[in-house]
């Protein structure tokens, strides 16, 4: 067998993507939680027409990866261009396998880095394939609510204009995962925040929202009054033709104008 050992460190990335080139499928097998979010990032990262990938992991990873909106909306994106499949499995207790048509690559976390041994021996990468792919027909299929960061990009500049959509965008790009650490600073936050920060009704902004499958109206309003009991955001009535007056978004401090400042707000 020919096999030769391959530390897969901060060139994981790297490594995925070239494995994206030369393989018309790609099978990732029961991948840890920080392999799984390099693997969705480096394939994000790819312009060019990509594989077909499928995903085969405990459910347990697939919900976490589903409670980061940045990680989980790019998943989405892959579903519904039809270029990713997601699974679950109870059944697997072996270490994490890249497998594309023509190699195998077994990946571990150490400590801060990825290492991992590769084969590209024909009959070995051909045996792995059909064992996995045998597990992956008799697996459930993985259900993800998030919806994709292109229709929430869309939406946003649809119905609010581009400066809602860019200042959405920008506090996203500045932190690494939605929700934080501490769960302050998840989507709908961000959203009511931006909303603020561009005078927008809150009847507009939940509206969006649920519309889109970011939560329903039920959550934006709860978000709202925690955020208001913060004094970080304010409302103020707006009155309409019929019906109870609406409720326009405010920043509770003017100067709170660029992404960083938003979030110092939330997390303090």
């Amino acid at each position: 067998m020919s096999s030769n050992a391959a530390e897969l460190d901060q060139e994981f990335n790297k490594t995925i993507q070239s494995v994206l080139e030369d393989t018309e499928s790609i099978l990732l097998i029961n991948p840890a939680p920080e392999i799984f979010r390099e693997f969705v990032l480096a394939v994000s990262d790819v312009d060019d027409e990509l594989p077909d990938i499928r995903v085969l992991a405990s459910p347990e990873v697939l919900k976490t990866a589903a409670d980061d909106f940045i990680l989980a909306s790019q998943i989405a994106d892959l579903i519904e261009e039809e270029t990713l499949a997601l699974r679950t499995t109870t059944d697997i207790s072996r270490n994490s396998l890249l497998i594309s048509d023509d190699q195998v690559i077994t990946v571990v976390p150490l400590d801060d880095r990825l290492a991992g041994l590769s084969s590209e021996d024909d009959d070995f990468v051909e045996n792995v394939r059909t064992t996995f792919i045998d597990e992956w027909e008799t697996s459930s299929n993985f259900n993800l609510r998030t919806p994709p960061l292109s229709r929430v990009k869309e939406t946003l500049r649809e119905e609010f204009g581009d400066e809602v959509e860019n200042d959405f965008m920008a506090v996203l790009e500045s932190v690494d995962t939605v929700p934080g650490e501490e769960d302050e600073l998840d989507e709908v936050t961000i959203a009511l925040l931006v909303g603020a920060k561009n005078n927008e009704l809150l009847y507009d902004i939940s509206k969006w929202g649920e519309d889109t499958g970011v939560a329903s109206k039920a959550t934006f309003s709860r978000t709202k009054t925690r955020l208001e009991d913060r004094d970080i955001i304010k409302t103020e009535k707006v009155p309409i033709q019929v019906g109870r007056p609406r409720l326009r978004l405010l920043l509770a401090e003017d100067d709170l104008q660029n992404p960083e400042d938003l979030i110092d707000q939330v997390n303090t």
